[in-house]
């Protein structure tokens, strides 16, 4: 069996999945970097099995998705990011079509499908998955709270269609002419970047945020009202693979945004089961899988569920293509993948393993 993985060398994520194939027992994992396939060069191997992750954290990469004056930490440009992400994509396509034997481990019209948040929710949504309503298409700060008016919603998150890891996104409130939006990003002279600092614009710098960020396409969500546990706002990362959710992380923080790198903790998965019973876990469990079943011919994503407050409703707010870099996470132990890591689950999988656990 011979993988090959897309991403860019040297990255932990292309590391750690190579680091799973090698405590596997199998041949070296063959990187194939997204500089090769933006250029339009990339090749491979025959009877292989290809794995696509992430093309962030180079700069490089990024200025050849975003434009040739971006900037690593920028959030400006996620239309132009996505459109050559999904023509190298394409590319891709077109090289494993041509090679013998070859297979992708994630169909890449799933991952274009995750990689715009419009698309995805209206896919949950078809299939009768509970998420957050929607507002549709806005061009700026008007027609947002024009929109908000209409449906007497005070709160909403933003999102940029095409972001991920939080990048761009806005909780905004809304009183009357009283507005304050707290996100991760800093407004510049040279655009709009990403930081890891969270803080809240009021007013008018609200307004100006918005509008900037509506250059590119946004989703627009109502603020579902998550629940909290010792005082902080609770949320999951639950990953599926092979159709069954084998990883979970709980996420608190004492502002709406949860990631991990902007502050967000991790709690015992253990301790929110107690909290919740087993029913209900069960029942968490089984929408995540029903929300990866929408992306059947993919091995491997991240669900985000938000638990509601007293715990009584849930949505998914995200389905994530790249959504397991949760290093140090081992399988949650009644599951298939107890003791194994992300990768090492995915591997599992491939080679029948993780279904003679």
């Amino acid at each position: 069996m011979k993988f090959v993985v897309v991403g860019n060398p040297g990255n932990r994520r292309v590391a750690m999945f190579a680091d799973a194939v090698r405590a596997a027992g199998l041949p070296p994992a063959k990187v194939l970097s997204w500089r090769e396939i933006l250029a339009g060069t990339c090749a491979v191997p025959r009877d292989s099995l290809i794995r696509v992750d992430s093309p962030g954290e180079d700069a490089h990469v990024d200025q050849f998705l975003r434009g040739p004056s971006a900037s690593p930490y920028q959030v400006d440009g996620s239309r132009a990011w996505y459109a050559g992400f999904t023509k190298g994509l394409q590319r891709l396509g077109e090289t494993v079509a041509g090679t013998p034997g070859a297979r992708l481990l994630n169909d890449l019209d799933d991952i274009a499908v995750m990689f715009d948040k419009r698309r995805c929710h209206q896919v949950l949504t078809q299939a009768g998955i509970p998420v957050p309503p929607t507002i549709g298409d806005i061009d700026g700060y008007a027609a947002l709270r024009e929109k908000m008016r209409e449906r007497r919603w005070t709160k909403v998150f933003l999102k940029p269609a095409h972001g991920s890891s939080a990048s761009g996104v806005v909780a905004l409130t809304a009183h009357g002419s009283r507005v304050a939006a707290t996100t991760s990003v800093a407004m510049t002279p040279d655009g709009l970047m990403n930081s890891l600092r969270v803080q809240t614009y009021r007013d008018d710098q609200a307004a100006e945020l918005v509008d900037r960020l509506c250059v590119d396409p946004v989703h627009v969500e109502r603020w579902f009202p998550k629940a909290s546990l010792d005082g902080r706002t609770i949320d999951l990362r639950v990953v599926v693979i092979a159709g069954k959710a084998t990883h979970a992380v709980a996420r608190a923080s004492r502002h709406p945004i949860t990631n991990l790198h902007l502050g967000g903790a991790r709690i015992d998965v253990a301790d929110l089961r107690a909290v919740i019973g087993e029913a209900r876990w069960r029942e968490w469990l089984d929408t995540c899988e029903k929300a990866a079943g929408q992306f059947s011919r993919t091995l491997m994503v991240g669900v985000d569920l938000l638990p509601g407050v007293g715990w009584r409703r849930h949505v998914v707010g995200e389905v994530n293509a790249f959504g397991d870099l949760l290093p140090r996470l081992t399988g949650l132990p009644d599951g298939p993948a107890a003791g194994m890591d992300t990768y090492a689950a995915q591997v599992a999988a491939c080679t029948g393993e993780l279904c003679r656990t």
